[in-house]
């Protein structure tokens, strides 16, 4: 059991339920005895540095409250510590819980990890000088997320629909060079996944083999296709089983460096730089608190 933690909250994560979340979390884990100290940005840039205060502090776990986008600056802090992370989740996709086998829906059983959990050594993805737990996106995919986030309205999943369906009708085949452990690739197409973690955009299995402790990212790469076609392939991507059609293409690799025209890459939901950039499968980077 671990006697004293440092809580990163966003407390505006699931469309506001993020401090709600957050104040369930604290309680259970005050009434067990957890000495929990709580961080809260004004904004990302504070977030981090508040959380690198706390592992370079010595705390004994940095637990993430709210979506993705908090677990990954959790990441940037932990990554090549010995400090574990912990996930309490509170985001409209929450794939890193999903990854870990975290409870999505309930914060009592998430933060009940700290107790009674075990701690599993995870790889991380580094892009540039930045960490990943899920999935680097580089193509329609990350165009979508990119809009998405240029979007003020409407809220929660029905921003990301409508920037999905603004994306569908831009529509085109982009030129792809692949470098996979030294071996090129080039190819013409719409989508090219980069994972840790098998999901993102909230259970999406695009890379649906991933599994982030075997030292090797799954890339999915989606070639040309009509749009009717992607149309009716998309929903495939939920379970995974797109990999069996003819259209998709897999690799696995632990370098991956990966150049399209005008696209800016995407990981754990967050921008991260326009491509090129290298995606390197850092093994057992970080550690992390997940149910025994």
């Amino acid at each position: 059991m671990i006697d004293e933690v440092a809580l990163l909250v966003n407390p505006r994560s699931g469309q506001g339920g993020g401090a709600a979340t957050a104040v369930r979390a604290l309680r259970f884990l005050r009434a067990a005895g957890v000495s929990v100290r709580v961080l809260v940005g004004r904004d990302a840039t504070e977030a981090q540095a508040l959380a690198h205060r706390a592992v370079e502090a010595g705390t004994g776990a940095l637990v993430a409250c709210g979506g993705d986008g908090i677990v990954n600056l959790a990441l940037q802090a932990v990554a090549g510590t010995g400090t574990p992370f912990a996930v309490i989740p509170s985001g409209t996709g929450n794939d890193h819980a999903r990854m870990l086998g975290v409870p999505r829906h309930d914060p009592i059983a998430a933060a009940r990890v700290l107790l009674d959990g075990v701690a599993r050594p995870i790889d991380l993805g580094r892009a540039g000088d930045r960490w990943f737990g899920t999935v680097f996106a580089g193509g329609f995919d990350a165009k979508v997320t990119e809009r998405t986030n240029r979007l003020r309205w409407p809220r929660g999943k029905l921003r990301y629909n409508l920037a999905l369906v603004a994306e569908l009708a831009a529509l085109r085949p982009l030129h792809y060079e692949l470098e996979l452990d030294g071996e090129r690739v080039s190819t013409s197409g719409v989508l090219v996944a980069v994972g840790n973690g098998a999901s993102y955009g909230g259970g999406m299995r695009v890379c649906p083999g991933a599994v982030p402790d075997d030292g090797l990212f799954d890339v999915t790469v989606l070639g040309a296709v009509p749009l009717a076609r992607l149309v009716r392939l998309l929903p495939t991507i939920y379970p995974g089983t797109h990999v069996a059609r003819p259209e998709v293409a897999t690799y696995r690799a632990r370098r991956v460096r990966l150049s399209a025209p005008d696209v800016v890459g995407y990981a754990d939901g967050e921008r991260f730089a326009p491509l090129p950039l290298v995606c390197e499968c850092v093994p057992r980077a970080a550690t992390a608190l997940v149910p025994s």
